[in-house]
């Protein structure tokens, strides 16, 4: 009997939700994707498009180019006049226990109306400070928490900034848990199990 679980199915493009977390550099996340990964653009995928509870899924290594739309939840919605868009890499867990960006499930989207979230790892060296564009003197501050993108599923290999960096690449090897791949494509051979369900948990 299989206890595997019906995880979200979602296309190669799309619109999510996009919120951001702090993650230090050098911090082994929950693929276990190298430490050099952080000094390029990463972010935590909501749990059900992860596809897993804990530890790796098939999200871990996949890359995507984000790019913004408009705030959600300032009033008014804030529509930037420029253009902003980052390529990152998933190496990390967005719960869907106690984050209700991250709780969008197949039939039920998050509280932003969408499916999947992208929980950005920022401020970092990688990305700039102001990629997060603002309007101070209307709103009176700068940090609108969660903004509406498009994404779309891309080559790491053709198009995230550590694609050249060896070290960025792949998974650490000390014998824990981890699946990191260098470019996943959905394919058996180079895409991560669940380890959830792999390993019977919740």
């Amino acid at each position: 009997v299989s206890t595997a679980k019906a995880w979200l199915q979602y296309n190669s493009t799309g619109i999510a939700t996009l919120t951001h977390y702090t993650l230090p550099e050098d911090y082994i996340a929950a693929c276990g994707c190298t430490a050099k990964s952080t000094h390029y653009p990463t972010a935590a995928m909501s749990q059900e498009a992860f596809g897993s509870s804990t530890a790796y899924g098939p999200g871990c290594g996949r890359c995507f180019q984000l790019t913004l739309l408009n705030t959600f939840i300032s009033t008014p919605p804030f529509y930037p006049d420029v253009t902003k868009s980052v390529v990152i890499k998933v190496t990390d867990l967005c719960p869907f226990t106690g984050n209700p960006w991250c709780e969008g499930s197949t039939g039920h989207p998050n509280q932003g109306g969408a499916f999947v979230n992208f929980d950005l790892a920022w401020p970092s060296s990688s990305i700039p400070d102001d990629f997060f564009p603002s309007n101070a003197s209307y709103y009176g501050y700068t940090d609108f928490g969660v903004w509406n993108v498009t994404y779309e599923a891309v080559s790491c290999l053709d198009s995230w900034a550590g694609r050249n960096d060896p070290a960025a690449l792949g998974s650490v090897d000390d014998g824990s848990s981890v699946c990191c791949p260098a470019d996943p494509t959905g394919s058996a051979n180079d895409t991560c199990p669940s380890y959830s369900d792999d390993n019977g948990i919740p």
